[in-house]
């Protein structure tokens, strides 16, 4: 009688799509501080495109929760990074969150948050203003950079539940549609002029340790505008002078050599910073836990 034979043990299949690789682009740039000063532009993109504006206006607590509604969306994007087998359950989290975001955008067009279009657009804004922010505020990319970024970012958007249909496989796709997008798509949304607006009345930070926060309400009437004229300042220096045009957004020469001093003091500045102060928390955590062989999802749990 022939000896009884084990199976092979099965090796337990990933959750879902899985982040960039640990050591590529977007592991060093989405983490690092200077993507904060990167984001608002790829934000105002975004709700530059009439729908995404529309849901954004009727559905977003922007406006009443800012600090909170940035604290979130900056999570949420560093999990996409560095989460690890997180990462897929906060894409599935994001378009449960999105299944009732719908509504009519300012032309009487019906919309819906879901719409493989709109959901991509928003994805794909990321890719355009790392690409252009890196070059005031770290260095340009490679072309094997570039297109490596390029890879990686496909990868979040399968995270997110973007079929690879709805998006442009490479580079070379890539521009066509991104172009396309800015001339028939984007304007400035009333989202969009709220954005950059100088005037809004937008709370004092609720974040951060308590003396900071108490610190910030009192003088928070003195540095709400200079707050506003600084973002509105990087918002619109840091996107794609294309994009920028598109929306119909105004840029000087002074204001670009403005912005080409601070990238300067940018550069000089971050790349000596101890590691926990260039990378935000989740992202510093990771990094470690990389480097130790830990994974990001043991980690954040403390195992």
């Amino acid at each position: 009688m022939p000896a009884a034979t084990t199976a092979p043990a099965r090796r337990p299949r990933p959750a879902g799509p899985l982040p960039p690789p640990v050591g590529g682009v977007l592991w060093s740039v989405a983490g690092d501080v200077r993507a904060l000063l990167m984001l608002p532009a790829a934000l105002t993109m975004q709700v530059a495109h009439p729908a995404i504006g529309a849901g954004v206006d009727a559905h977003s607590v922007f406006r009443t929760d800012p600090w909170g509604r940035g604290e979130r969306s900056l999570r949420s994007l560093q999990l996409w990074i560095y989460g690890g087998e997180a990462a897929a359950e906060e894409g599935r989290r994001l378009r449960a969150l999105h299944k009732e975001i719908q509504g009519t955008d300012a032309h009487g067009r019906r919309y819906h948050a879901l719409t493989p279009a709109y959901y991509a657009w928003v994805h794909a804004t990321g890719y355009p203003v790392y690409r252009h922010g890196l070059r005031y505020l770290a260095r340009p990319l490679t072309e094997a950079q570039d297109r490596a970024l390029y890879t990686e970012w496909l990868r979040v958007g399968r995270i997110l539940g973007i079929h690879d249909r709805d998006m442009p496989g490479t580079i070379e796709e890539f521009w066509p549609y991104y172009r396309r997008v800015l001339a028939e798509e984007l304007e400035a949304t009333v989202v969009v002029r709220e954005l950059l607006a100088t005037d809004q009345p937008v709370p004092a930070p609720d974040r951060g340790p308590l003396p900071v926060r108490l610190a910030l309400k009192a003088l928070w009437p003195l540095l709400r505008r200079p707050f506003l004229r600084v973002r509105a300042f990087l918002t619109v220096g840091l996107m794609p002078p294309d994009a920028r045009e598109a929306i119909g957004l105004e840029w000087t020469a002074a204001q670009e050599r403005r912005l080409r001093r601070l990238a300067r003091v940018v550069r000089a500045v971050v790349p000596v910073l101890p590691e926990r102060l260039r990378y935000l928390p989740l992202a510093h955590e990771a990094r470690r836990a990389a480097r130790s062989g830990v994974s990001g999802t043991a980690a954040r749990s403390g195992r």
